[in-house]
């Protein structure tokens, strides 16, 4: 089951316990929350994905956003846990940073939620967490646990790149932003976040991107410079190398032309 979840909570709010009654992934839509969960900590940001497992005991923060947060959580039934196949350590991973071939699966996902598309909702969730278990398996997972004053200026950098993602942004300008060395700032963004802040900005693109393809009335050049990518070919080539197909592929997908899953095939990871 697919579950549109909106949190209002903020900085004033005390956070409380929870408990994971089942598998789930979540798809984090917009805003920003912490995640505690046993010694670990957790930062979340538009296009990053979090890892429920069952019977884990687990606290939200928001201590860096006043407008709450949206995830889309995707309720894993046993029939789906078995026919994914995956290990137990796909289910530990926690935190997924904001990854391009993640994140473009989940901006369909929500399409379909939204009923904007002609493919139904149980088949954009079962790709996204065919895709999610892929990804988790190839990168492996690794603990960071940086400071608490390193988590709150990359958080705030995120939330400035999702606000000014249509715009040329350098390095340099980010860094002024989070009041430090461009140096400084690309270590401590890619230590909390798990992507650098150039990624960052490619994916906050390409996530608009996808929201965007599955309006036919706009072109895919409109679209491309409307996000924020300088010329067509380079918004091609970055949505083809996340995605595995073309803008085009992905819009006929979004009108539920299943041809597209022979054509770019996404499988289930193999154990």
């Amino acid at each position: 089951s697919v579950t549109d979840y909106q949190c209002s909570c903020g900085p004033g709010d005390t956070p409380f316990t929870e408990v994971h009654g089942g598998f789930s992934v979540a798809y984090v839509r917009r805003g920003s929350f912490g995640y505690q969960v046993g010694s670990k900590a957790f930062e979340f940001v538009a296009g990053a994905t979090l890892v429920g497992r069952q019977g884990d005991e687990y606290m939200c923060t928001h201590d860096h956003h006043l407008g709450g947060d949206e995830c889309l959580s995707l309720q894993l039934t046993p029939a789906a846990l078995l026919s994914l196949g995956a290990k137990d350590s796909v289910w530990r991973a926690r935190c997924v940073p904001p990854l391009a071939e993640l994140m473009i699966v989940g901006e369909l996902v929500q399409t379909a939620a939204e009923g904007k598309t002609d493919i139904g909702i149980d088949e954009a969730a079962l790709l996204f967490v065919s895709r999610f278990v892929d990804v988790v398996l190839q990168r492996g997972q690794t603990d960071r646990q940086p400071s608490a004053r390193d988590r709150r200026r990359a958080i705030e950098a995120a939330l400035w790149l999702d606000a000014h993602a249509d715009q040329p942004i350098d390095l340099n300008q980010t860094a002024r932003v989070a009041e430090l060395s461009p140096f400084h700032f690309l270590r401590v963004f890619a230590r909390v976040l798990g992507v650098t802040p150039h990624q960052y900005l490619m994916r906050a693109r390409l996530r608009r991107a996808a929201r965007l393809l599955t309006d036919a009335e706009r072109s895919v050049t409109d679209i491309a410079l409307d996000v924020g990518f300088a010329d067509l070919s380079n918004f091609v080539r970055t949505f083809h190398r996340a995605a595995r197909m073309s803008p085009r592929q992905f819009r006929k997908l979004a009108r539920g032309d299943r041809k597209i899953f022979q054509e770019c095939p996404i499988g289930v990871a193999a154990q």
